[in-house]
């Protein structure tokens, strides 16, 4: 009985080719899709899951009540971690986390590396096991670290490193290392990235800032003990702070802020590991990441969805022409479970063969997926148990959904009526109109939304920022070389370079270099009895000058004032909040120094269009904060034989370096990484709704104009125009159109609104924008049908009439 059923169900698939080729084709297309955005989404969201005390560890953070409105932090004193522990009731331990870069030699080999600098309870808190050492004893000494497997194979060629000595540098001095274990690789999926664990005592600027609680610098890791609740360490944090914390608290109060509902004025509270990732606290724009998977998730349901739509619509469309073949099988006995069971193993099959080739379509696709979303996502992910359920499990309620209710209603079918032809499959297709809307509904909302998403991108690449992007490049100096002697060395080489206009150095890049780094540093002091935040940024003689910044007063950094060293430049934002009618001459206190305001900037994009222009204070002070990068502008001409000039030059003067320049405007634009991918993904999704809902709609027509056969011949010898015919067929189906367009405009504009206010600077969602992804869509779905309706017009009556 069953070979019967797969016989019978492949001569049906042999007898209707087209129909089969757009089932599979859409399928097979939809179960890739699917398949490869779920995967992705659920390794975004298994981000930290493999630490087995996950429930149990979190990252402390700040919230305090300040005047302009709550901010939170997550950076803390260096003596916050021991005090932590000794103090705050239910810490069962505590590791700070200190992030810095480095560079590791081992005989005349160097490479740069990430060091994380930890307390002895670090091994016992995260999941990061040992092949070689003991956890609870390998950074038992401030002398010891732990390194990957992996980067003791680069610098080593072997992973039996345990014991060998290993110098790093950090700063200006090596330094000597035992290495007392061995790491296994840091999971794609963790949060936590380093090549090295190194104990904290080692972190630079430890020893000055051992007793400071105003220099906040680094993340903080507790893990709690049993039973005791993040809410719980809120209330018990209260005395801590007001121990602590005393003049931070005293400052709000002075400045008129106001205490939450319990009267604090400061909170520590706390984020669990496994949301790490999609923190709002430690990052902006947070949003967007933890929007991103549950995109992917809407966007792989609703390719699906079209998909299975497709296949209903289609087989209830195919139903008028197997009506006399279900007549027959009734009246020779047939039970209507065995009509269900023979159209759902039809159904089956063409599911089955959708998704082995959707499986490998995706094999396929997936290394160029990889490379165009830059996602971590591991080809052997495809192979995991998680992956097969998942696929398992589409396949199992596609094929009963959309297998299931047209052999349903095709079963239910008057044996009679049938047979006599008078079969009228629902004259008005209600369920069919319905479903072609949604398609086209969902359709709508991706192409308004990737045109919006693309125009906010375009928005952001064009935006002035206030500084030269275009003609300036950015060289990371790393942990090699001295970074004042390399920003003196690069001044001299360059200076006889004709293309080079300016050169200037300063420790925070513009934008995201090819080195991955992103830092912030904010001082905080007092002026005329209130508290004054500033973001601080140490810059070189020149830098207005090589970013064409404009100075609107005052005067800038010269050599010819050796005074300069105890001077500030501030933006206008900055400006205002100091609130002087002339701040030039105004003396500030800034972390112990008193600094003369020499000129005020115009205000400039310092930090990406996801925030606000904030106060910014500058300074030259090489002793205290040193350079890590060297700005050069280049004359605009010839840029690409510029850049490779000055590649030249600096690794002439730093053959060590590993890490090349880039220019500005690349840099800004790394920073939009994530919504560059999800545009691609959106683009990319719109295109298959758009691609799968047109292959159901030409189907569909297809039936449509063999039903009117003998309608179009009449009309034709009445004296109908084909633009006429062509009109009538096709007005149905853009009425369809039209109504998943007024449905779904509104929505697009609601969706893409909301997540337009992630960004601080954004562009606008004009009509125009909205009404072109309409006619877009409807452009598509015309074009579609109007195939069939053109040669249904063209086709001669007397034969039509004469085949009726």
């Amino acid at each position: 009985m069953i070979k019967n059923y797969i016989l019978i169900a492949l001569r049906n698939m042999r007898k209707r080719k087209t129909f089969a080729l757009i089932h599979i084709l859409g399928l097979s297309i939809a179960f890739a899709t699917a398949l490869l955005l779920f995967l992705t989404a659920m390794f975004e969201f298994s981000f930290d899951n493999f630490h087995a005390k996950k429930d149990r560890v979190f990252q402390v953070y700040r919230e305090q009540y300040e005047v302009s409105g709550t901010e939170k932090g997550t950076s803390m004193p260096i003596p916050f971690g021991p005090a932590a522990k000794a103090e705050i009731p239910g810490i069962a331990r505590v590791s700070r986390m200190g992030n810095s870069g480095g560079l590791a030699r081992q005989g005349n080999k160097y490479l740069e590396l990430a060091v994380k600098y930890v307390d002895p309870d670090f091994q016992q808190m995260f999941s990061f096991p040992l092949v070689s050492g003991s956890a609870a004893s390998a950074l038992s000494r401030t002398d010891e670290v732990i390194v990957t497997r992996e980067f003791a194979e680069k610098l080593f060629g072997t992973s039996d490193v345990r014991g060998r000595t290993i110098e790093i540098k950090t700063g200006d001095s090596w330094k000597s290392y035992e290495i007392s274990g061995v790491a296994k690789n840091v999971p794609r999926n963790s949060s936590i990235i380093f090549d090295i664990l190194a104990r904290f005592e080692n972190f630079p600027a430890y020893r000055e800032n051992i007793d400071r609680w105003d220099n906040q610098n680094h993340p903080v890791f507790v893990e709690l003990q049993d039973g005791v609740s993040a809410a719980s360490f809120t209330r018990s944090a209260s005395p801590f702070l007001a121990k602590y914390f005393r003049d931070n608290i005293q400052s709000m109060k002075r400045d008129g802020a106001k205490p939450d509902a319990n009267g604090q004025f400061l909170n520590l509270k706390l984020i669990p590991l496994d949301e790490l990732h999609f923190s709002g606290v430690s990052g902006v724009g947070s949003s967007i990441k933890t929007f991103f998977p549950w995109m992917l998730i809407l966007l792989s349901a609703v390719i699906l969805f079209i998909a299975g739509s497709n296949f209903v619509n289609l087989s209830l469309a195919a139903s008028f022409t197997r009506a006399r073949e279900i007549g027959v099988r009734k009246t020779f006995g047939a039970h209507k479970s065995q009509l269900i069971i023979q159209f759902w193993s039809e159904a089956f099959i063409i599911c089955l063969v959708s998704l082995l080739l959707g499986a490998g379509l995706l094999l396929i696709c997936l290394k160029s997926y990889i490379a165009a979303t830059g996602s971590n996502l591991s080809p052997s992910t495809l192979f995991s148990g998680r992956a097969i359920a998942v696929g398992l499990l589409v396949f199992i309620l596609t094929t009963a959904l959309a297998g299931g209710y047209p052999s349903l209603v095709m079963s239910h079918f008057n044996t009679v009526r049938t047979l006599q032809g008078k079969l009228q499959v629902g004259s008005r297709h209600g369920l069919r109109n319905v479903l072609t809307v949604i398609q086209f509904f969902i359709a709508v909302i991706l192409i308004i939304s990737t045109l919006i998403i693309s125009r906010q991108l375009s928005y952001l690449r064009n935006k002035p920022l206030g500084f030269n992007k275009t003609e300036v490049i950015s060289i990371p100096i790393g942990n090699d070389i001295d970074p004042e002697a390399a920003l003196q060395q690069m001044r001299n080489k360059l200076a006889a370079l004709p293309q080079v206009q300016s050169v200037t150095g300063t420790d925070i890049n513009l934008g995201r270099g090819l080195d991955g780094s992103s830092t912030t540093s904010v001082m905080g002091f007092d002026y005329k009895n209130r508290q004054i935040k500033t973001n601080w940024l140490r810059i070189d003689y020149d830098y207005l000058k090589t970013l064409d910044i404009p100075l609107l007063e005052g005067r800038d950094f010269s050599r010819a004032f050796a005074t300069d060293t105890s001077a500030v430049l501030i933006n206008e934002k900055m400006a205002k909040l100091v609130g002087e009618k002339d701040p030039v001459g105004t003396t500030l206190a800034i972390s112990g120094h008193q600094m003369k305001v020499i000129g005020v900037v115009k205000d400039f994009h310092f930090k990406n269009l996801h925030q606000e222009i904030k106060p910014l204070t500058m300074a030259i002070r090489p002793t205290e904060w040193p350079v890590s990068y060297i700005f050069v502008k280049v004359k605009p001409d010839r840029l690409p034989e510029s850049m490779k000039k000055i590649q030249q030059v600096w690794k002439a003067v730093n053959p060590q370096s590993q890490v090349n320049p880039s220019f500005l405007d690349e840099n800004t634009e790394r920073e939009y990484k994530k919504e560059e991918t999800m545009s691609n993904i959106f683009t990319a999704g719109a295109i298959l709704a758009i691609f799968i809902s047109c292959m159901g709609l030409f189907a569909t027509a297809l039936l449509a104009m063999n039903q009117r056969t003998k309608e179009i011949g009449v009309r034709k010898v009445l004296g109908a125009s084909v633009s006429g015919i062509v009109a009538l067929l096709s007005k149905d189906f853009a009425r369809l159109v039209a109504i998943a367009f007024l449905l779904g405009a509104p929505v697009s504009w609601f969706l893409m609104s909301q997540w337009l206010q992630d960004f601080a600077y954004h562009t606008s969602i004009p009509v125009w924008i909205i009404l072109a992804g309409g006619v877009i869509v409807l452009a598509v779905a015309l074009l579609t049908v109007s195939v069939h309706a053109v040669r249904a017009a063209l086709a001669n009556p007397v034969k039509s009439l004469r085949t009726e």
